[in-house]
């Protein structure tokens, strides 16, 4: 194999322009497949994670009533209405929720009491989301706690947390006073202990959390929960679990895949696009790597023949353009690395929030480098196969004599 690989080396390295012009497209191939892949990766990876700073994984709620038939004078025989919508609790939820870490990519689970509520203070009010909850558990789910714009996030007797937006909306900072009341009129006040920022106007504007006591007082659901929010080891396996827990538990389970289905359709889009695009780019580079070394057969068809003649099998023939292109493909990957990796960090650094992250993330990740590095080798390596079959099939007598 020595012999092949001191051939291979040297027919590289005499066809100076050839190697440098099969090796630039190599490099480049390789450059936009990791800037490529880092920037769609990377933008996915950040859609996601803002979507998920203020969402479960799972969703556990208790199921859905039916819609009954209700004839009347005025109405047809199979006329059906759907019952009216009210805050339920999830029956045996404690039991629920002892049991769901025991299912398989489960990491944590919270219980809350939501509903609807209106924020007053003084003459601003406000309509809020009304979130009871247990802290402790509560941030093994959602981690807020590093988002607490002032304050802390834990509850204490009558006390609050809500977010920035209504904070600002109802003039309060931490230690002032707001009320808290339902519809139904069901009412109290509360001390602001903390105010948060989860990057999300939505939910700045409208969260307000308080202790799960308060609020199953509040929504009138004593001593229950209308949800069970859960959180998976990995996020792409929600939607199993989400199944897994419905079919355990007979309880209504939305995963957050289901959710935001027009992000997930995104998401997909985007990776669509991007494999697309990347097999133009593999094609493109293949097809340089083939013409330039087909075209090196045709200029060193002698010396083949001569190889040929003085011993060198068919299969050393084979393997010397095999190696040639498989070289090739190495070194592109290498230097393709270096200017995709600088192009990528080029490009998060042209613009930044004011949080100071880039708008443009990328995902430069050890997979990434050697996932690009094996379509190089393995492209150089299949697009030299013709080339090296053309060469292998060569007859030493004719090219020696005619070439």
């Amino acid at each position: 194999m020595r012999f092949e690989w001191f051939i291979a080396i040297r027919y590289l390295r005499e066809g100076k322009a050839q190697t440098a012009l099969v090796l630039g497209g190599t490099t480049v191939g390789v450059a936009v497949l990791i800037f490529l892949t880092a920037l769609i990766s990377g933008l996915q990876r950040s859609l996601v994670g803002q979507t998920l700073s203020a969402q479960a994984h799972v969703l556990v709620k208790a199921p859905e009533r039916v819609a009954r038939p209700l004839p009347g004078p005025d109405r047809p025989a199979d006329h059906v209405e759907k019952v009216p919508d009210r805050i339920r609790s999830i029956e045996q939820w404690q039991r629920v929720l002892a049991v769901l870490p025991a299912i398989p990519g489960v990491v944590a689970a919270t219980p809350t009491a939501a509903g609807a509520a209106f924020a007053t203070r003084g003459p601003a009010t406000k309509a809020v989301t009304l979130r009871g909850i247990e802290p402790e558990s509560f941030s093994r789910v959602i981690d807020i706690v590093p988002r607490m714009r002032s304050g802390r996030f834990a509850l204490e007797g009558a006390e609050a947390i809500i977010g920035s937006v209504l904070a600002s909306d109802l003039g309060v900072v931490v230690g002032d006073k707001v009320r808290l009341a339902t519809p139904e009129g069901r009412g109290d006040v509360f001390t602001i202990a903390g105010i948060f920022d989860l990057g999300n106007k939505e939910v700045n504007a409208r969260w307000v959390f308080v202790p799960l006591r308060s609020a199953q007082t509040l929504l009138d659901v004593p001593g229950g929960v209308t949800t069970i929010e859960v959180k998976v080891a990995e996020i792409f396996d929600a939607e199993r679990v989400a199944r897994e827990i419905s079919r355990r538990h007979g309880l209504a389970a939305d995963s957050w895949m289901e959710l935001n289905q027009q992000l997930l359709i995104g998401l997909r889009s985007q990776s669509a696009s991007s494999w697309m695009i990347q097999g133009l780019v593999v094609l493109a580079v293949a097809l340089g790597i083939a013409s330039v070394l087909g075209v090196s057969v045709i200029q060193k068809s002698r010396e083949i023949g001569i190889l040929k003649a003085t011993g060198t099998s068919t299969g050393m023939v084979q393997r010397i353009f095999l190696l040639e292109g498989a070289l090739v493909g190495a070194a592109g990957s290498v230097l393709g690395a270096g200017v995709g990796s600088a192009m990528a960090i080029a490009f998060a650094g042209l613009a930044r929030a004011p949080t100071g992250e880039p708008l443009f993330p990328v995902d430069l990740t050890p997979g990434l480098y050697l996932g690009a590095a094996a379509v190089a080798i393995v492209t150089g390596t299949l697009a030299a196969w013709f080339p090296a079959s053309r060469a292998a099939r060569l007859e030493p007598a004719e090219v020696i004599r005619y070439g």
